[in-house]
């Protein structure tokens, strides 16, 4: 891998050189305290500093809703609806996010292709940032607080500027033609990059390792947090809406007024709506907010191969979110008997 430095300063000429590529997006602070991946205008606005996105970079691959194709009754055709996929850059994405967007790629791409997903994919250029955890995130006993795949540039905090990493052909393509704006990296960043890692190592208020984690789930099914949480859960939605990597969606057609054409549109959907697992003959595999509940525990913290790691990436976000405060973090740890502060 090849590694470069960049001064801050240096920094917003790069980003000014990525908005003339393509659509550059990257966390602004959008109230006091929520950030968002916003287009950016002015890279001064650009949030190095930020904890978690309100929703996640999977939104650009995977739209929350789209149109599939156009019908027409009386002629028993469909019309594809062409993706029209712009080159978007997401300037500034955390560890997560990227194991994210790989578990994404892995049912989008890998398992059965999307054609939807895979153009827009195609088209994004990703480049990871550094963080530092809060209370809310647990990406380190996932296994996935550094990655080494997934961007194609990645930029690590230092005192006076970044040590950049460069993952892919298309990261080369991005620095090359700016041979100004960057430097070899020292001894001295090098070593300032150990220090960055060792802080934030520190910083995380559980360690260990959570593989084992979803066999705890499978051998305490009956464990009484179930009852006691789903209790106070709204079914509102929030945590699979927020979540990087919930992929459930719903089609629907949508014919015209005058009952000849139309359209099949899909969009987000959410295993904690009664309508998830309503199906024909008014029958519901999950009819209880408490079997919905369930699911989402065991969906997100099952293996994914293709990352060696779970469903969950550890970022917070369902927590922090959560309009009833239900902690995701204490809950999987009350089951598995692991011990920390939360």
């Amino acid at each position: 891998m090849r590694y470069v430095k960049i001064s801050k300063e240096n920094t917003y000429k790069f980003l000014e050189h990525l908005k003339a590529t393509g659509a550059l997006y990257a966390p602004q602070k959008i109230s006091d305290r929520f950030y968002d991946f916003c287009a950016i205008s002015d890279v001064h606005d650009v949030e190095f500093e930020y904890d978690r996105t309100i929703r996640p970079p999977r939104r650009f691959f995977h739209l929350p809703d789209e149109k599939m194709f156009n019908f027409d009754m009386t002629r028993h055709e469909l019309t594809p609806v062409k993706t029209q996929a712009e080159h978007i850059i997401l300037f500034g994405v955390h560890s997560c996010d990227i194991v994210g967007l790989r578990i994404m790629d892995a049912e989008f791409l890998d398992e059965q292709k999307d054609s939807y997903y895979e153009t827009r994919r195609k088209k994004g250029i990703i480049i990871g940032l550094s963080c530092l955890p809060d209370e809310y995130c647990f990406c380190n006993v996932r296994r996935i607080e550094f990655v080494d795949a997934g961007f194609d540039l990645f930029f690590h905090e230092l005192p006076d500027g970044f040590l950049v990493r460069v993952g892919t052909v298309t990261g080369h393509k991005l620095v090359d033609p700016h041979p100004e704006l960057f430097e070899e990296v020292s001894a001295d960043d090098t070593k300032n990059m150990e220090l960055f890692e060792e802080k934030r190592s520190s910083m995380f208020s559980i360690y260990g390792n959570w593989d084992n984690l979803r066999y705890f789930l499978e051998l305490r099914m009956d464990h009484p947090m179930y009852d006691r949480e789903s209790e106070i859960c709204l079914g509102c939605g929030n945590c699979t809406l927020t979540c990087p990597t919930c992929r459930c969606y719903d089609v629907k057609d949508l014919p015209a007024i005058n009952q000849v054409n139309g359209e099949r549109v899909r969009f987000w959907d959410s295993c904690q709506f009664r309508s998830h697992g309503l199906v024909a003959g008014d029958h519901n595999f999950r009819a209880t907010k408490k079997d919905r509940f369930f699911n989402r525990y065991h969906c997100k913290n099952a293996y994914c191969p293709e990352t060696t790691t779970s469903y969950c990436v550890g970022c917070g976000r369902c927590t922090y979110f959560c309009p009833a405060e239900i902690n995701f973090k204490r809950n999987l740890m009350e089951i598995a008997g692991y011990r920390g502060a939360v």
